[in-house]
């Protein structure tokens, strides 16, 4: 089973630019899921008759927002978090928004496992949204996971907006203090692995280096390599063994991240 992630940066560019529709037609996903939306289902003209669509629009219009793609018909679907875990992390509203209503997480229940695709909450370049970043949705992320893997395991994907360890982005030492490559947001990745999560990449690719799935549009970045890793899956460890292939597929352009993927042995 193949599964894919890709924060698009706007659905409605992809397709336009025919990105969307070559890549699927190349690659073939069972399940895709795509980030970074910035549309409501039905305001892009999707002809993908054999997925299913799964969509979690933000209220704000033509911002954040997820969407899973996928040819298995789900058991049940959940937008958002589960029942009072916002609650419990006191995730309200700040002055940018309400990150409940920005269509940001996505759970699709399969025979044997959960899907989860996330969309996680920038800090900001002032880092003006760090603090609810670290003290709330990380907090309430994980503990989404941990509720879902209770009844099967899980496999998240996404943009998580974090590059984990130095390894993961080009110039570690000029970023530390960015938003990004905080010690408050690579603590919340910390968390997700120390819960029993695994990074499917690095398992597999443990010392893999310029691997990147996003890169600033400045400068000629991605034409240098110069980028983050920053999108994921991530696995309940259960499921370990069965993930065969985990690619960063860097050559797939449309968007200023790259899809990623695993296979999945079922």
């Amino acid at each position: 089973m193949k599964l894919y992630s890709w924060n698009v940066n706007g659905v409605r560019a992809v397709i336009n630019k025919g990105a969307l529709q070559s890549f699927v037609a190349e690659h073939q996903p069972d399940i895709l899921c795509l980030q970074e939306t910035k549309a409501k289902q039905g305001q892009a003209e999707i002809d993908l008759p054999e997925y299913e669509e799964l969509w979690n629009d933000a209220d704000k219009a033509g911002y954040s927002g997820t969407a899973i793609f996928t040819k298995i018909k789900p058991k049940s679907v959940i937008n958002g978090f589960t029942d009072g875990i916002a609650e419990k992390f006191g995730l309200t509203a700040d002055s940018y928004g309400d990150p409940e209503r920005e269509g940001r997480v996505i759970s699709a229940e399969f025979d044997d496992f959960w899907v989860v695709t996330v969309y996680t909450p920038n800090s900001k370049r002032d880092l003006t949204r760090l603090d609810l970043r670290h003290k709330q949705w990380d907090q309430a992320f994980l503990a989404h996971l941990k509720k879902l893997e209770k009844t099967k395991p899980v496999l998240a994907c996404g943009d998580l907006n974090v590059a984990h360890t130095e390894i993961d982005l080009a110039r570690p030492k000029d970023n530390i203090k960015n938003p990004g490559f905080t010690v408050e947001e690579r603590e919340g990745m910390d968390n997700i692995i120390e819960a029993g999560f695994i990074d499917t990449f690095r398992t597999l690719h443990p010392d893999q280096l310029d691997a990147y799935t996003w890169w600033t549009a400045w400068g000629g970045a991605r034409q240098r390599n110069v980028g983050w890793r920053i999108d994921y899956w991530l696995a309940s460890a259960s499921l370990k063994n069965a993930i065969t292939h985990a690619s960063i597929h860097a050559d797939v352009m449309g968007s200023d991240h790259c899809p990623v993927s695993i296979e999945l042995k079922v």
